[in-house]
């Protein structure tokens, strides 16, 4: 009974993360969603930075503490170690939950792509930023990244492994392109307003420290991740030569 517990538990966290994600799509975007990120401003301009930089802030604090190996061997006191992952993805939808439910847009303007081209050009990598995130998932094996994995084996009464490090396709060209892809996705808007400006800007800022600490994990577990760190440009393609490793 346990095990089918958390495995259900697990699934049901999977389809908020993903739903959420969705969500995320159509609120940076101004797509579809009911209330999105360049909605009209009701509130004060200093009031709405204070609430919007909170709820990054907020955002920023749960998925980084929450991703650290010394927060997950408390955490895995508490909780089933199977059910982490899934928990992790559950906090983080409930994080970007309060972000679309209390953001405060700030209104203003700072540039207006007028010409045909231009917009469906910044359309354009708006959508190639976020197919850039989820085939990286995939390209990392998703379904260990969101929890399914870990839930699955239990099940089946099988040990979890840890996925061996590896670097293929799109992750010999830039170590982090799933946040090259969010990067190229908040900046790709052919109506760039405040709101929008202060949202890229913050979150560009997040990904970087993000970035800082996540490599540091990576060369704890993975000694062959400091060549690679050496070989392969961070964010910005091209920069150095092609890392060559395993598949």
């Amino acid at each position: 009974m346990k095990r089918w517990l958390i495995f259900c538990y697990g699934v049901a966290c999977y389809a908020i993360g993903f739903l959420t994600l969705l969500y995320v799509i159509g609120f940076v975007g101004n797509l579809w969603v009911p209330k999105s990120i360049d909605a009209a401003p009701s509130a004060p301009l200093g009031l709405a930075l204070l609430i919007d930089g909170a709820l990054i802030g907020l955002f920023g604090i749960q998925h980084s503490v929450m991703a650290r190996p010394g927060f997950k061997r408390w955490w895995t006191r508490i909780i089933p170690a199977e059910a982490e992952r899934s928990t992790y993805l559950l906090f983080t939808s409930i994080a970007l939950g309060a972000m679309f439910v209390f953001w405060e847009p700030l209104g203003g303007g700072v540039w207006d792509v007028q010409s045909t081209l231009g917009r469906e050009l910044l359309y354009g990598g708006y959508a190639l930023g976020w197919i850039l995130v989820f085939v990286s998932t995939f390209l990392i094996n998703h379904f260990d990244l969101f929890g399914l994995r870990q839930i699955w084996l239990q099940l089946r009464g099988k040990p979890y492994k840890t996925l061996p490090f590896k670097t293929p396709m799109l992750y010999r060209i830039v170590r982090h392109p799933l946040y090259f892809g969010l990067v190229l996705a908040f900046w790709s808007t052919p109506t760039m307003t405040v709101t929008h400006l202060v949202f890229a800007i913050a979150t560009t800022v997040y990904i970087l420290i993000a970035i800082q600490l996540e490599e540091r994990d990576l060369l704890a577990e993975h000694p062959e991740y400091a060549r690679y760190k050496r070989s392969v440009p961070m964010l910005v393609p091209f920069l150095r030569k092609r890392y060559r490793a395993s598949r």
